[in-house]
């Protein structure tokens, strides 16, 4: 293996066997792996365990599951090198990424984090090329200049206590192939989760969100962004996206008029036509 460079990977997982191998694979320049799995029951132990056998430098560790925000901070808490990279389970370093990781770890001390590109899979297309402008996320921080904010439900990020940069090249690439009738199951998952989040938080309904952010969130991903460049899988993955900013806006209305209006069988005053 080549040499370590003072970065510590995190993973948290469970039932990833499919997808953590390649994601391992890609990190053979870190330092430390850490691995932390809320209680797979498929193949995912024994796996990781024929990596260490190798010599690969990982900690596998067990935690209930704490919440995408919580599980996260837990996994981060336990690196022990001066970086820390956020990767999940189903993502990998491209070369360029790899390529460039060294001279990021050597910025300059006011710079406590780097935001990373991500580039999905789209069945039948690959991965979006390059020119596709993919949000980049922080996801490489510095031991001690950053914390989870464990209010966020879904979308959890990384909050720097700090100045972060944006990577020039480079992308995490995300491999999870999924059909429409599973992302959709995906989508409606992660937006109750917003939705929940945000009625929590006292955020008050935007009806007209229902009518503008899809379309809104669609233009943006698909023109902007530049998925156009992936043909009908890109108008999938952009159409998807509208989907799941419709479900957010309607299911935070639905829990606002849940509290005006309780559900009631008025079937009497219906029958009267009233």
């Amino acid at each position: 293996m080549p040499a370590k460079l003072p970065l510590s990977a995190f993973i948290i997982c469970q039932n990833e066997e499919a997808y953590l191998g390649n994601c391992i694979e890609s990190l053979e320049s870190c330092a430390e792996i850490v691995i932390v799995d809320s209680g797979s029951t498929d193949g995912t132990a024994a796996l990781v365990q024929s990596y260490i056998d190798k010599g690969w430098p990982i900690r596998f560790l067990f935690e209930p599951w704490r919440g995408y925000a919580g599980q996260k901070q837990f996994a981060l808490d336990q690196c022990r090198e001066p970086w820390c990279l956020n990767i999940d389970s189903d993502e990998r370093l491209d070369e360029p990424l790899q390529a460039l990781l060294p001279s990021l770890l050597e910025a300059p001390v006011d710079i406590v984090g780097w935001r990373i590109a991500r580039r999905p899979y789209l069945i039948g297309y690959g991965y979006t090329p390059d020119k596709v402008r993919e949000r980049k996320n922080l996801r490489l921080i510095r031991k001690g200049r950053g914390a989870y904010d464990l209010s966020q439900k879904v979308h959890e990020g990384i909050v720097p206590d700090g100045k972060a940069g944006a990577a020039a090249t480079g992308s995490l690439l995300h491999y999870r192939p999924l059909m429409l009738d599973e992302q959709i199951l995906k989508e409606n998952k992660y937006s109750t989760l917003k939705a929940d989040q945000q009625f929590v938080a006292g955020k008050p309904p935007r009806a007209y969100k229902m009518l503008f952010s899809p379309p809104l969130y669609f233009l943006r991903l698909y023109f902007r962004n530049g998925l156009w460049r992936c043909g009908f899988p890109g108008f999938i993955e952009a159409a998807t996206g509208a989907v799941y900013a419709f479900m957010t806006a309607a299911k935070i209305y639905q829990r606002h008029a849940l509290q005006r209006k309780p559900n009631f069988d008025d079937m009497e005053r219906a029958r009267r036509g009233k």
